[in-house]
């Protein structure tokens, strides 16, 4: 499962989601993973965690607003169960209400975490209104694709999985209002 989080009216904050147009796009080429679901989320921790609970893996995709940015820069984290940092105000880099960090602490009290989870974190620019990728994040949408599709092919031969020509690439969107499918 891959999640990508933003909102593509926020400009930058819309990197998860356009990594997700792009697996999508690769996907009808060259297929993904058997089971392979990909998501839109916009960030709520009550829908990530109803998304990911009991998942094999989960890979989620989204910017963050350090105070310094280098835009377009990735960072990859695959959080240690029950090893997570102390940072105590991890979502003020984050356009939503509770940031990842917090919302990953939450889903372990509830007992609601995916088996494997890798993180993906797109350092951004701008997230006011408007949309569009800043030519810095737009750059590192498709090398942030490939490094996914090699994470879920590693993860499918470590667990015995083929690659099948039929991976659900469709998956579904989730905002603040409706749940629907999309369709390829």
């Amino acid at each position: 499962m891959v999640i990508g989080i933003g909102n593509v009216f926020r400009r930058d904050d819309g990197a998860g989601p356009a990594v997700l147009a792009l697996l999508r796009q690769r996907a009808r080429r060259r297929p993904l993973p058997d089971g392979t679901t990909l998501h839109e989320c916009d960030g709520d921790p009550g829908r990530l965690m109803e998304l990911w609970t009991d998942a094999p893996v989960a890979v989620v995709v989204d910017a963050f607003f350090p105070p310094s940015p280098h835009p377009g820069r990735v960072h990859r984290w695959c959080p240690a169960p029950d090893a997570l940092p102390d940072l105590p105000q991890a979502g003020r880099h984050s356009t939503h209400g509770l940031g990842l960090l917090e919302t990953l602490r939450l889903a372990r009290m509830l007992g609601r975490c995916p088996a494997h989870l890798v993180v993906y974190a797109c350092e951004g620019a701008e997230h006011g209104i408007g949309t569009g990728l800043t030519p810095p994040v737009a750059r590192a949408v498709r090398p942030l694709a490939e490094r996914i599709e090699q994470d879920l092919q590693r993860h499918a031969e470590t667990t015995g999985l083929d690659r099948q020509p039929h991976a659900d690439i469709r998956g579904t969107r989730r905002n603040a209002s409706t749940t629907s499918h999309d369709t390829p």
